[in-house]
């Protein structure tokens, strides 16, 4: 037991130890020059997807939600937040209107009435929580009451982010149609364009994202978190002894749609733009992909997964233009079958493995310094070791 929460602690110190590095030491190196502006960008964006990995590492991987609509929580946010950074670019447009340049190009005369709470900061803000939330919500109460599971739960959020798509394509939504929102200026009165800017992007991207991993720690841990492991491992129990598995699957779905709009609020003023692209089925089965390849039991495994996948995205549409997808298609079938954990998961497993040699090898019988032989043990005893060993 003491070296079990030995272990716990040396884990948070490497966690906290990580984490401080990378809020305030990698912008601390960017500011010295030492780290470019291009990487510390990326690495920004990467952290937002990591949020919404995070989110399916809890509905997927803790209570077995297969959710395929993910990206849409995820552009909902940023969507609302890009709203808003639109209507603050004003007459800094390339048409010199108060409107958004495409509702210019469009013809439309008067702003819609939807846009207009967008105009305020705040109300933006909490906006962009509330409608993703609010639709996962909605959503999610009619699925779970009907105990809607397994592959088809997976086939309606894929049809729900499928028809979410078809919507935002239209430019009769007044939302940009297939171009989406661009040509950001100012966030909060500051220039998107300014390295001060992007270093203030960087660490809220960074440090939201370590306090969401730690504040999942503690949910997981909890009451609340063993009884989503339960309901991943066996709902009809579950229910037998009591519990509402339905208002359980609804919290966790709701929080993970929470987490994938935090994740496209710091996203979107990072890109300078926000598309249908980012919604659509291919979107969500790209974030699946990076779980499974991270690891989907652990909390970790989705952040390694999706910013490891998404680095090697970037390294492989610069280096093989036309052939990218084949390489990251290999690494997904290679992962499910031969590490069906994930990395994080293949790691674990080979660290148990090695301690487990370890105690093997301390366990073994000493020779007497007189040279007798030592008693011989109970044929039982005698197996385990050697089982332990070869295991």
């Amino acid at each position: 037991m003491k070296t079990s929460l030995l272990g716990i602690a040396k884990r948070e110190k490497w966690a906290l130890g990580l984490a401080a590095f990378v809020i305030v030491g990698v912008p601390l190196l960017n500011a010295a020059g030492i780290f470019p502006d291009l990487w510390l960008n990326l690495f920004g964006r990467y952290f937002c997807f990591a949020l919404a990995a995070l989110g399916i590492g809890l509905v997927w991987g803790q209570t077995g939600i297969l959710s395929l609509c993910q990206a849409l929580f995820f552009c909902l946010g940023g969507y609302a937040i890009g709203m808003h950074m639109l209507l603050k670019t004003g007459t800094a447009g390339v048409y010199g209107s108060a409107l958004p340049d495409f509702m210019v190009w469009n013809q439309v005369k008067e702003l819609p009435f939807f846009w207009v709470p967008f105009r305020h900061f705040p109300v933006a803000l909490f906006l962009a929580l509330a409608v993703p939330v609010a639709a996962a919500s909605i959503f999610g109460f009619f699925a779970f009451r009907s105990r809607i599971k397994g592959v088809y739960f997976s086939i309606i959020t894929q049809a729900l982010a499928l028809a979410a798509w078809l919507i935002f394509l239209r430019n009769d939504t007044m939302l940009g149609g297939t171009n989406g929102l661009t040509d950001f200026k100012t966030l909060l009165g500051m220039p998107l364009a300014e390295p001060g800017t992007k270093r203030i992007l960087y660490v809220a991207a960074a440090g939201t994202l370590a306090a969401a991993y730690f504040g999942c720690r503690a949910l997981v841990g909890s009451k609340l978190g063993k009884i989503l492991v339960a309901i991943r491992d066996s709902e009809q129990r579950v229910r037998f002894t009591g519990f509402s598995v339905a208002r359980y699957k609804l919290f966790i779905f709701a929080f993970g749609a929470l987490l994938a709009a935090v994740g496209g609020i710091l996203y979107v003023p990072q890109t300078g733009i926000i598309t249908p692209g980012r919604m659509d089925v291919k979107a969500s089965l790209e974030m699946i992909v990076w779980v499974a390849v991270g690891g989907r039991a652990t909390l970790a495994g989705p952040i390694l997964g999706a910013v490891g996948v998404s680095l090697c995205y970037s390294w492989l549409t610069g280096t093989f233009p036309g052939s990218w997808l084949y390489f990251l298609g290999f690494l997904f079938i290679a992962v499910v079958l031969f590490f069906p954990d994930g990395a994080a998961g293949a790691f674990l497993r080979l660290k148990a493995r090695l301690q487990a040699r370890k105690r093997a090898r301390g366990a073994a019988p000493e020779v007497p310094g007189d040279g007798t032989p030592p008693p011989a043990a109970a044929p039982e005893a005698a197996k385990a070791p050697l089982a332990e060993t070869r295991a």
